[in-house]
């Protein structure tokens, strides 16, 4: 039976690869698209208990109800299911639902089981079939499902009314939707929401029309998306929310409060689908729409298909932190068309994509912005590999143990080690060449999931060509598979930072700064002049920084956060409750964690500071935040 379900999926997989080869999305002829499975040892995931080459998801319906007293999602999930000839079970995955009954579409009961929970994976739902290939799920979400966070008035910008969100990646789907919860698993979907008026729901996925009068007081929302995509990218949100068009296909949602701000900070998205156009094909998701989030949202941005969603900790007033959309942006070619296939090879979707971002950067903002970009990122993978480690484990790219979990490996790797990687290839073959493969991979694997053997297999063919001596300078198998940076690793120009290395080289001596040089320097040489001032300072000094540069009044978010953990591993006082104010407001996990961690560090000043803010916030942020940061301040003595 198993042999049987791998071929027909070998045929799926042939068929599909065969039309995106000739680039462009594949035919349907008005039927859903069917992904391909991987069924190598390196594809299977080990953090789903679904058995993909058995039976999978293909499509997902669903009909729910956003219930925001309650705090749940309820309704039906109907599943389209292809298996093999004579299997009657499918496996699926979920987490803290509430399983009413499961049945044909016909209505007529099926069998299913739930089986024991594991913390990290929830449980499986074991539905016995019979000959049906469809099956419906009536059931609803637990008040504490952690990939939705429902916000009260108060934890809005308009104050006015409730705020729904959801960040699914990487596992997080499972405690809202049941279905196999796999990045290798795509499936198409299609949903209808309901929620009270005025609310606006919109979600990650094309939107049906107008919002129809579903009973009274409540509304109803329609939304398709008619590609297959890894179950993580399905994302919903809902509130007083408006929208502006930024170009023929985008634009931008928000509070109403919000909206002129976004939208200037979002002047350039047109520009940049163009210019990602121009680097790597086309752009095969009809809209590019995002929507600013309220600050509790615990990533910078997540490319959810057609509805990116973002930190409003971006808007800087000056568009300096748009580097940011580059990279959601990017993500519609790396990590959406093309997908890991499963969490080891995580660099496939980040460090592509942060490879992108900044070639996106260079065509819109120029050279230097895109190398300063670059030297930054290229900084803090050496410290990320200098503090775990140049022979550990987790400084590779594909990931392997515990570091191979969905939530494993560290940033500084996954996203700028996988970015090094490209940059240095690019270095070696030339850009053109190189454009042309990177390209090529995108058409060859669209709407597919993808391994890093998969990726190496395809350069070796397609770019290197048997050439043995660009093999050996390419050094291909160290970058991906051992610890460390490769010694071929195309280092940033130095000159990069020329002006902020001496001022920073210059003040050890002197002591101050000219202030009318840092006001005119770029969002980047500004960290990068913290970054590079002496981490010991005496209370004086910080005070005189504060007050010269404005630090703690900077309406750049990356600046303050830089500043606010200066001040905090000196244990400056006068910088405690703004950081408290930081702290509230901000659910960021990017900024929130390591100024957590960095009080924790500080021992008997600290840590009480740490807990007594952490008791008073830790409501307000999302799962994936307090996730790791219960790590941190729960567990730091």
């Amino acid at each position: 039976m198993r042999l049987f379900a791998t071929l027909a999926l070998i045929l799926s997989a042939a068929a599909l690869s065969a039309c995106s080869m000739q680039g462009g999305a594949p035919e349907t002829d008005g039927e859903p698209m069917v992904s391909p499975i991987l069924t190598s040892d390196d594809a299977k995931d080990p953090y789903s208990y679904a058995q993909p080459d058995v039976a999978r998801v293909t499509h997902v319906a669903l009909d729910l109800a956003l219930d925001f007293e309650a705090k749940m999602v309820r309704g039906k999930a109907t599943l389209d299911i292809l298996a093999a000839e004579g299997v009657d079970t499918v496996i699926l995955d979920t987490m803290g639902l509430e399983i009413f009954s499961v049945t044909d579409e016909a209505g007529s009961e099926l069998a299913f089981e739930v089986g024991l929970a594991k913390e990290e994976m929830g449980a499986p739902l074991t539905v016995t079939m019979e000959d049906k290939r469809q099956i419906v799920i009536a059931y609803q979400s637990g008040p504490d499902a952690k990939a939705l966070q429902w916000l009260v008035p108060e934890q809005t910008a308009g104050g006015k009314h409730p705020y729904l969100l959801s960040q699914g990646q990487p596992t997080l789907n499972r405690t809202w939707i049941p279905t196999q919860d796999s990045p290798g698993i795509r499936q198409t979907w299609e949903a209808k929401i309901t929620a009270p008026e005025p609310l606006t729901v919109v979600m990650s996925g094309l939107s049906g029309g107008d919002p129809m009068q579903a009973s009274e007081g409540r509304r109803a929302f329609n939304f398709a998306m008619d590609k297959p995509v890894a179950p993580y990218l399905i994302a919903i949100a809902a509130g007083d929310i408006v929208f502006q068009e930024l170009g023929p296909r985008s634009g931008v949602w928000t509070e109403p409060v919000m909206l002129e701000k976004a939208a200037d900070e979002l002047a350039d998205t047109e520009k940049m689908i163009d210019a990602a156009e121009e680097l790597y094909g086309k752009y095969r998701w009809g809209r590019y729409d995002m929507i600013v989030l309220p600050p509790s949202f615990p990533y910078g941005g997540m490319e959810n298909p057609v509805m990116t969603f973002l930190t409003p900790t971006f808007i800087a007033g000056d568009r300096s932190l748009t580097g940011l959309v580059a990279h959601e942006l990017a993500h519609s070619w790396s990590g959406n068309l093309v997908t890991n296939a499963n969490w080891s090879d995580s660099w496939l979707n980040e460090g592509t994509t942060s490879y992108f971002e900044n070639r996106i950067i260079e065509k819109l903002y120029g050279k230097k912005r895109a190398s300063q970009e670059r030297a930054l990122n290229f900084a803090g993978m050496e410290e990320t590999i200098a503090e775990k480690g140049s022979d550990a484990a987790i400084t590779a790219l594909h990931l392997t143990g515990e570091n191979a979990s969905p939530e494993g490996g560290a940033s500084g790797v996954i996203y700028d080690k996988g970015a090094s990687f490209l940059h240095t290839v690019e270095a070696i073959v030339g850009r053109e060449k190189f454009d042309i493969w990177l390209e090529s991979w995108f058409d060859r694997h669209a709407f597919e999931p993808a391994t890093s053997a998969m990726f190496l297999a395809d350069m070796r063919k397609n770019l290197v060509k048997g050439d043995e001596e660009l093999e050996a300078k390419l050094m291909l198998d160290e970058w991906v598979y051992q610890p460390g940076l490769p010694s071929n690793a195309l280092r940033p120009d130095a000159a990069a930072f020329a002006e902020v290395d001496k001022a920073a080289e210059a003040y050890i001596d002197s002591r101050t700064l000219d202030k009318a040089v840092w006001e005119k320097w770029t969002s980047a040489e500004q960290l990068r002049l913290l970054s590079k001032l002496p981490q010991e300072l005496p209370e004086e000094e910080l005070a005189k920084l504060d007050s010269e540069l404005g630090l703690s009044v900077s309406g750049n978010n990356e600046i303050l956060f830089a500043w606010l953990e200066l001040a905090l591993q000196n244990r400056y006082d006068p910088a405690v409750p703004l950081t408290e104010k930081f702290l509230a407001t901000v659910g960021r996990r990017k900024f929130v964690a390591p100024l957590f961690e960095t009080l924790i560090e500080q021992d008997e000043w600290g840590k009480p500071i740490a807990k007594r803010i952490y008791a008073k916030t830790r409501s307000s942020y999302h799962a994936v935040t307090t996730g790791t940061v219960d790590k941190v301040v729960l567990g730091g003595g």
